[in-house]
């Protein structure tokens, strides 16, 4: 694409604070991938406007300011000439020099966005030239693609952000950045959206650019909205502008279709019923909601130890059982429980998988010998999680305890003298620590922070303490990275929650000097990055259309796998926790949609939505990625029921979730 030439700029924030510039009023992009600058109009001026015309457009902006760091934009565009014209329009906004622009799109681009040593294709920034199909210093992405539809960046000297809707006056609006002479950060708003330079749809092998244009007829006017923010060279100076869009939405009524304490039956029915299997006891990792079809074929005979089935599941279902006196659940989730804690590898630790063909295995690592340790972690945690809730009662598991304290073992053993991590992942043989690259290891710090309450073990505390300040620079540097067994080394929601878990948990043993309560402040503001702030707009036609599916509170997977998923439940209690210690209605407000979106979509009968009652699918497909934008997927997750099973059970005893019961 040619980029426009200079143009007078007009300038928002003078340099020695941090530039901010429009170069031009506007720019018309035509079906060459031209993008044709509408310059500003020299002479006499009003100081909250930029006027201009060129190509057979005329354009008006026009800032309104909000507060001292924030404006209101109205972009009036006409078509003056006197043929139609099949053209699309670019807002772009220019800061000063920088070596490291920061780039943030909130749910789908965080900086770099893909580490170069990161095993998993999809959309990557580099300004070294291209490596891959998927390398770029230049991206466009269409709106549903964001959680809020933002970009941010900065330079030596200050930020900025440009925000808008999802769809607008000529349909689905769009964002993108680029870097300009070489190392000017330049923000892009496009209407339509522009998918460039190529379309990712979950692969490392992309689609074609989309690069739509909206026919203007003589005469033909419309107005773009959006609105401009200033910040300053923090990189997490996003966090104010992307909670000033949330409460900016005003408060509906709730998205569920159901009360928690239905949700909690029906998810619980679905979980053992679909997915439980007592030869051996496992929670199968789906169910195919085609029962005809597929039968047991479309069941995956496997079951992870944490993650997507195993422990954290089988101990919400055994909550669940224990407080409703369902005996028939209560006794398939201690065997599923007592079958993990049963197999352990000859290192000590749990396996990372189960399945019907081959038995216990490391998982999804790639690697035989290679144990991730976030699903190690999340094991542990849940593990001793419903250890305790038993001998709440009476009830006492040995087998259970044994398995923490050899996990706990490794964990610690292979704790990083010299940083304080903890390891990415564990030898299947002998359960020593193999890297610490990313941030899999933080899923330890919870276990080990609760543990050492439990057995009365204060090194336990002490090691998480120091795994928690070796991870505080992930924390700050606003990218996590590593939890997901299957995305690499790629930044995702889900480290986010475990971020949340640990820091939170840290705070709670003891913060004299604050530093665990910021850094659970810093790792909740991030994870928030990847909740959708905003209700999808879907085709008529389309299912989850025509079940009104409402997706603010729904949370992006990851830049990787773009669609929506429930993962973030699995820390509902910490962000209430957080929330009341921060005394911050937003946190308790964003958790309570969590909450609300995902009691959307949970059979309530035999064919409900082509599904069986108690049956919970893993991914909402809100964008044009792995599948058409506003299908469901069709399988039924252990992990989706189970971790809405969780929070219901959670939620029901928090004072703050009363109503919704």
């Amino acid at each position: 694409m040619t980029e426009p030439q200079a143009a007078p700029a007009w300038v928002v924030r003078a340099e020695t604070e941090g530039l901010v510039e429009f170069p031009y009023v506007v720019g018309v992009l035509n079906g060459d991938g031209e993008c044709l600058p509408v310059p500003v109009t020299p002479g006499p001026a009003d100081p909250s406007a930029l006027a201009g015309s060129a190509h057979g457009f005329t354009a008006v902006l026009r800032l309104s300011r909000v507060d001292e760091l924030s404006y209101d934009a109205e972009l009036d565009v006409r078509h003056d000439g006197t043929e139609s014209v099949d053209a699309g329009l670019r807002v772009e906004l220019r800061l000063g020099g920088t070596d490291d622009p920061g780039w943030l799109i909130p749910g789908a681009f965080y900086g770099e966005n893909r580490r170069p040593d990161c095993a998993r294709p999809y959309p990557r920034y580099a300004t070294d030239g291209p490596q891959d199909a998927l390398t770029a210093s230049a991206w466009s992405f269409r709106a549903d693609r964001c959680a809020t539809p933002a970009v941010f960046a900065r330079d030596r000297r200050g930020g900025a952000a440009l925000a808008l809707t999802e769809t607008g006056p000529l349909g689905e609006q769009g964002v993108g950045f680029a870097l300009l002479d070489g190392d000017r950060p330049a923000l892009r708003l496009h209407a339509p959206y522009r998918e460039e330079p190529v379309t990712y749809y979950g692969s490392g092998d992309p689609r074609p650019a989309a690069t739509p244009l909206h026919t203007w007829r003589p005469g033909e006017e419309h107005t773009l909205r959006f609105t401009v923010h200033l910040l300053d060279t923090d990189p997490h100076a996003y966090a104010r502008v992307l909670r000033a869009l949330h409460q900016a939405v005003p408060e509906g009524e709730p998205a569920a279709w159901m009360g928690i304490d239905e949700a909690a039956a029906l998810s619980a029915e679905g979980l053992h019923r679909w997915h439980y299997r007592s030869d051996p006891p496992v929670l199968l990792e789906t169910a195919a909601f085609d029962r005809e079809a597929l039968g047991e074929s479309g069941d995956r005979q496997a079951m992870h130890v944490s993650w997507i089935s195993g422990v954290p599941y089988a101990h919400a279902l055994l909550l669940h059982a224990r407080r409703t006196g369902n005996s028939e659940q209560a006794d398939a989730a201690c065997a599923v429980i007592d079958h993990i804690c049963a197999n352990l590898t000859p290192g000590g630790t749990f396996w990372g998988q189960w399945s019907r063909s081959r038995g216990w295995s490391a998982g999804w690592t790639g690697d035989a010998e290679r144990l991730h340790a976030r699903t190690l972690g999340d094991a542990t945690l849940f593990t001793l999680r419903a250890l305790v809730a038993e001998r709440a009662r009476g009830r006492e598991h040995p087998s259970w305890e044994d398995a923490v304290r050899g996990n706990l073992a490794a964990a610690l053993a292979g704790q990083d003298p010299a940083t304080g991590r903890l390891a990415a992942a564990h030898d299947v043989h002998t359960g020593k620590g193999i890297d610490h690259e990313g941030a899999a290891g933080l899923a330890f710090v919870g276990a080990l922070v609760e543990a050492a309450e439990v057995f009365a073990e204060p090194a336990y505390l002490e090691a998480a303490r120091r795994a928690g300040a070796a991870f505080a620079d992930d924390v700050r540097s606003e990218f996590l990275c590593g939890a997901p067994e299957d995305v690499s080394l790629a930044p995702t929601s889900e480290d986010g929650y475990n971020a949340v878990i640990a820091y939170t948990l840290l705070h709670e043993a003891g913060d004299a000097e604050g530093q665990w309560l910021d850094l659970a402040r810093r790792a909740a503001d991030w994870t928030l990055t990847f909740r959708y702030t905003y209700d999808v707009h879907f085709d008529e036609h389309t299912f989850l259309a025509r079940y009104g599916f409402r997706t603010r509170g729904a949370d992006q997977a990851s830049p990787s796998n773009q669609h929506l998923h429930a993962f973030g439940l699995i820390c509902l209690p910490e962000f209430v926790r957080l929330a009341r210690h921060l005394d911050d209605a937003y946190y308790l407000r964003s958790t309570r949609e969590n909450l609300d979106c995902f009691r959307q979509f949970v059979a309530r009968a035999d064919g409900d939505f082509n599904a069986y009652r108690g049956m919970v699918s893993e991914r909402f497909y809100q964008t044009e990625c792995f599948q058409a934008k506003g299908m469901l997927l069709t399988l039924s997750h252990a992990w989706s029921a189970g971790v809405l099973l969780y929070a219901c059970e959670l939620a029901r005893e928090l004072p703050e979730f009363q109503e919704a019961l």
